[in-house]
């Protein structure tokens, strides 16, 4: 029999907070009470039955600040039909990843009736986020008290409130004493060690959990070049004839990490259970909009929009748009090779040590500049990816990623191609690797996480200042917590934390044949990166909501786009090197065709390896086979069921006729 939470108690005086909800300060009382009503409310009756108080009593507001904050929380049985509800997979007791179901919840590992601890909080935090997220509109043609604010029949209510301005913000707590245990195994003491991915994965959710992995299996990856780079570096510098077996190996290497990340990466998630969990449905965007209409697909009410009207936006405004900052960071690359020129003038003519530091200057403002038009150029991105009104988050988010990714690999490499393949200055492509590498660098651990971090503690003394001074009798350490991680940076995702190891790639990949030592500088700096991601993560941002993930999606296929490249990019480099022009004294066309021959013999290697490799080990493809086969069995015995139970129906109507 179905389990509905309509059956079953759910009433609590007081519950564990898990997600706060922050209202504009000068909400209606109506639409509190309205809101309050709906959250509450049983499914039957349109509600999302979760448990549901303001931060703070009818007292303490008149004392206090922050009077719209409200906590959420849901009992045990709702988190777990709600579990049942996103398809979420656990482990059963037979080893196996299935889809967790209420009425089969004791086959479960780990499962007891009188513990909490089945859900990880991050599973509970992104079920109440679904629940809130599936709050739709029934008869309601606007929300009480705000008449511009529309609705029609299954719009979200939680997406009207947020684009409407009405909730300011919806997120969830951290848990500290999870958190504390979590930080003592993960970065507070600097060792050498594997991360507790399981536990990042626990707290923070398979997306997060999935980049620090990636993040260091990466680094990993990175020291056999390290390796390699350090005695190329300190004993044939010098000697560029010898970099040919250093690019041989930057294309093997390439290819094969990228290979073998896809294997480990389905272990994880067939671990977590996110490598079967079934794709739920995407809903339109909070910002899509158009006339409202039928969706053919789903048949429910919702804005729809002309695609024609959109390509005509990404044809005629985006795309001129992108061409244009294009030949702007082409230009600004031009004026830095002329002050390169000017530097190396002036050293000539001086010759002193003073103009010797100065040679290193252009490539410092370069790089800074670099990375102020890499940011700049993202709000831009960011701007006409929304205006161009794609209906689903997936598709802006490609749109989005392929913009920035276009520029960004222009705006960082264009000139180290210009001084390879133009100028083929080998020491200015070593000078201005290593200072682009190193000051980018730099300035991301400065921008990303000391900087945020010295302003949230500052933040931080603020408010403990402020709550020791208060004479109200409350919960001043839910008070504190609550108030402080309102103020704090939301975490906008792992976009720019990829983007980051993307450009990394290249650097290592494209040109450390040139520069041995780019992949130490990148270990080197890979090992404070995980540590102070993990402390932006932990006490910088606000905590986010978990999302399930089985891969990195599109990151997979833009590193691997980067690897193709750097395969074309280091043949290149090893046919400019005089060791190979002196097998061909006479006939340069002789050498191309030969560069160009091995070039896609490479390639071919690289699509033959990428075959060979198989993206999912061999045991989790029996299992999720076997996994395929039980679920065509069940639906065939179900569909048996019904057409017996059709044929019962109809022999009994037919006997019914025989005696009338």
């Amino acid at each position: 029999m179905k389990v509905t939470l309509s059956a079953l108690d759910t009433c609590e005086s007081s519950f564990t907070p898990l997600v706060v909800l922050e209202l504009a300060q000068d909400v209606k009382e109506e639409t509190k009470e309205w809101l309050k009503n709906r959250i509450i409310s049983k499914k039957e009756d349109g509600g999302a039955q979760l448990l549901f108080r303001p931060l703070l009593n009818k007292y303490e507001k008149e004392t206090l600040e922050n009077q719209n904050l409200y906590l959420v929380g849901a009992s045990k049985i709702t988190l777990l039909l709600g579990a049942e509800a996103i398809g979420l997979v656990k482990e059963c007791n037979d080893n196996t990843m299935r889809a967790f179901t209420y009425g089969t919840r004791h086959n479960f590992k780990d499962f007891d009736d009188d513990s909490d601890d089945f859900l990880t909080v991050a599973e509970c935090q992104f079920i109440i986020k679904h629940e809130l997220e599936n709050l739709r509109a029934r008869n309601e043609k606007m929300i009480p008290g705000y008449s511009q604010a529309k609705l029609y029949p299954g719009k979200s209510l939680l997406r009207r409130l947020l684009t409407s301005g009405i909730v300011i913000q919806v997120f969830p707590l951290h848990d500290n004493e999870a958190l504390k245990k979590l930080e003592d195994s993960w970065y507070t003491r600097f060792t050498l060690k594997y991360q507790p991915l399981d536990r990042i994965r626990g707290y923070f959710g398979e997306t997060i959990a999935l980049y620090f992995g990636f993040l260091e299996y990466f680094t990993v990856a990175l020291i056999p070049m390290a390796v390699i780079g350090l005695p190329y570096y300190l004993f044939v510098w010098e000697d560029y004839d010898k970099y040919v077996i250093f690019a041989s190996f930057n294309l093997i290497w390439s290819t094969v990490i990228l290979e073998v990340w896809k294997r480990g990466c389905a272990n994880m998630t067939y671990r977590w259970g996110t490598l079967v969990m079934k794709r739920q449905f995407e809903e339109p965007r909070p910002g899509f909009h158009g006339v409202l209409g039928i969706n053919p697909i789903t048949g429910r009410e919702e804005p729809l929009y002309p695609s024609y009207k959109r390509q005509l936006r990404i044809y005629l405004v985006s795309l001129p748009f992108v061409c244009l900052c294009l030949y702007f960071c082409l230009y600004v690359m031009m004026i830095y090779f002329d002050m390169e020129a000017w530097a190396l003038s002036l050293h000539e003519s001086s010759g002193s040590e003073w103009t010797s530091v100065l040679l290193y200057v252009p490539s410092i403002i370069y790089a800074i500049v670099i990375e102020i038009m890499n940011r700049l150029y993202r709000y831009a991105a960011e701007f006409l990816t929304s205006w161009e009104n794609h209906r689903l988050e997936s598709a802006y988010q490609n749109h989005l990623i392929l913009k920035v990714l276009v520029f960004n690999f222009l705006n960082c490499f264009a000139s180290l191609f210009y001084i390879a393949f133009v100028l083929r200055d080998m020491k200015l492509l070593r000078q201005s690797l290593a200072t682009l590498l190193i000051t980018s660098q730099i300035l991301n651990q400065i921008t990303e996480s000391l900087l945020p971090y010295w302003l949230q503690k500052k933040h931080h003394v603020q408010v403990k200042r402020k709550v020791q001074a208060l004479k109200a009798d409350i919960d001043a350490t839910v008070y504190e917590q609550v108030v402080l991680e309102k103020e704090m940076g939301t975490y906008l995702g792992t976009f720019d934390d990829y983007l980051e190891l993307f450009l990394q790639f290249g650097y290592v990949s494209l040109f450390s044949c040139v520069y041995p030592l780019a992949a130490a500088f990148a270990v080197l700096n890979n090992f404070t990166e995980v540590n102070s991601d993990a402390l932006k993560m932990c006490r910088v941002l606000k905590r986010p909501f978990s999302e399930p993930s089985a891969n990195i999606g599109v990151w997979q296929l833009a590193f691997e786009t980067m690897s193709v490249i750097s395969v074309v990019t280091n043949c290149a480099l090893i046919g400019m090197s005089p060791q190979v022009n002196a097998l061909f004294p006479e006939s340069k066309l002789d050498l191309i065709l030969i560069v160009v021959a091995v070039e896609h013999a490479l390639l071919a290697l690289k699509f033959m390896l990428a075959f060979a490799i198989p993206d999912k080990p061999q045991h989790i493809q029996m299992k999720l086979a076997r996994l395929e086969f039980e679920s065509l069995e069940a639906l065939k015995q179900q569909q048996m069921k019904l057409m017996a139970q059709n044929l019962k129906e109809e022999s009994r109507e037919g006997n019914k006729e025989e005696e009338a």
